[in-house]
């Protein structure tokens, strides 16, 4: 068995469990963020917009605690696997980073670009689950640690839109379709999708090959010990055809969708004059919301779990940022400590969009109802994956213009080829192992 799946198979027997319901661990003890350091930390990230907002509160609080110390945030947002792997390569790394590929951290490791995070090693295990720390758990020695989750089986809805057509939140794919096709005779878009950078579209994948061809192929296809151009594969895609290729119920049809950011596909959907009716996305679809629109939770917009598949039991995509570190100082130890910190996930968490698998957070920092709602289903589902994609080398799963990524926009402009986007995938999945 491989390493990625002993790693893989060991972050999901512990489905992460977020632990939302937190009281216990050691306050008392203190790490390199309880002594007085100085000197710059330069961490590159994946958050932009409202998610960089949010870590700049965070990191707000760290300065409270060593205001001796400068952190200077790189905002690399999609871009993230290219501008680290050049970084390092170059030999002029970031102190930190911030990851969403544990496919990445794996590549950085292999290549002796990682440094282990042995000064905070007990505090991080003692404060987070151990899913949480085994995703970056290289041969024993810790190198990372998930910092933010995010549940990615969740449909945010705009619930005036839903009520003017006189639809529910779909219990299965059929009644999702079913009522895609009634929001588009009531006069609104059933789908707002942006796709200009195409992760979102592999999260659809992943939510649909779940339920559709169970959690052992899905371990299977994540590990490549089945092509993509499995059978299962192919099912997969063409249900996933029956959104991507409705063009006439998307915002702004094909071309539309695929010059549409993310940000923007959220405030389409929740803006006063609203032009399309739901969001196929994660949990911090809510920090969006709040940043763009006036809408408000439960009255103006609400969210569902990404509904069964073929009588598929509860399920949960899930996806998260890692923290890694290249140059070990004391400045940059002291930060990774801190947000080892139960305080530095309720900065964010108190923020919205944001959950944490800090045993140690208490779910009464979530904002409202529905924060607690998507932190929570994490743990009662019946079976979590991490993101596929992000499993993957970065070159397959996670970069700009190639691989998962633009293969699955082709999708949308080829919805009648799915063989040859199979195809495709297969071609750039063996490339990139």
């Amino acid at each position: 068995m491989n390493k990625r799946r002993l790693q893989v198979l060991a972050f999901l027997a512990t489905v992460f469990a977020l632990a939302v319901a937190g009281c216990g661990g050691d306050d008392e003890e203190e790490g390199p963020a309880g002594e007085q350091v100085s000197g710059t930390v330069e961490l590159t990230g994946v958050w932009t917009g409202q998610e960089a907002k949010s870590f700049q509160a965070v990191l707000d609080g760290f300065n409270e605690q060593q205001p001796d110390v400068t952190v200077k945030y790189n905002a690399a947002g999609d871009e993230i696997p290219t501008v680290l792997a050049t970084a390092v390569e170059g030999g002029n790394p970031p102190d930190l980073a911030a990851v969403p590929q544990p496919g990445l951290v794996r590549d950085f490791f292999e290549k002796d670009a990682l440094q282990p995070l042995d000064f905070a090693e007990e505090e991080i295990r003692d404060n987070f689950t151990e899913g949480a720390v085994d995703i970056a758990t290289f041969d024993d020695q810790v190198y990372g640690f998930l910092f933010k989750a995010a549940n990615k089986s969740t449909v945010w809805y705009n619930v005036g839109l839903y009520e003017a057509a006189g639809v529910e939140p779909a219990e299965t794919f059929d009644e999702f379709l079913a009522n895609a096709e009634t929001l588009n005779a009531s006069g609104t878009k059933a789908y707002s999708l942006g796709v200009d950078v195409g992760w979102p579209l592999t999260d659809l994948f992943e939510n649909i090959y779940l339920r559709q061809a169970g959690e052992e192929m899905y371990d299977q296809l994540a590990d490549h010990e089945i092509p993509w151009t499995d059978p299962s594969v192919t099912e997969a895609l063409e249900t996933m055809a029956q959104i991507v290729g409705d063009s006439d119920n998307l915002v702004g049809g094909t071309s539309g969708a695929l010059q549409t950011d993310f940000p923007t596909s959220v405030t389409n959907a929740f803006k006063d004059d609203p032009d399309g009716a739901q969001v196929i996305e994660a949990d911090f679809v809510a920090s969006e919301i709040a940043n763009s629109t006036p809408a408000e939770p439960v009255t103006d917009y609400d969210v569902f779990d990404f509904p069964s598949v073929d009588d598929s039991p509860p399920v949960v995509v899930g996806g998260g940022d890692t923290i890694i570190m290249f140059e070990d100082t004391p400045a940059s130890e002291a930060l990774v400590s801190y947000l080892a910190s139960a305080e530095a996930a309720e900065i964010w968490a108190g923020r919205g969009g944001f959950a944490s698998a800090n045993r140690d957070v208490d779910e009464s920092v979530y904002p409202d109802e529905i924060t607690q709602r998507t932190a929570s289903a994490i743990t009662e589902a019946e079976t979590f994956r991490f993101d596929l994609s992000d499993l993957q080398p970065a070159d397959f799963g996670a970069t700009v213009g190639q691989g998962e990524w633009q293969i699955l926009q082709d999708l949308l402009t080829n919805p009648d080829d799915v063989d040859g986007i199979a195809q495709q995938l297969e071609q750039a999945a063996k490339k990139a192992d």
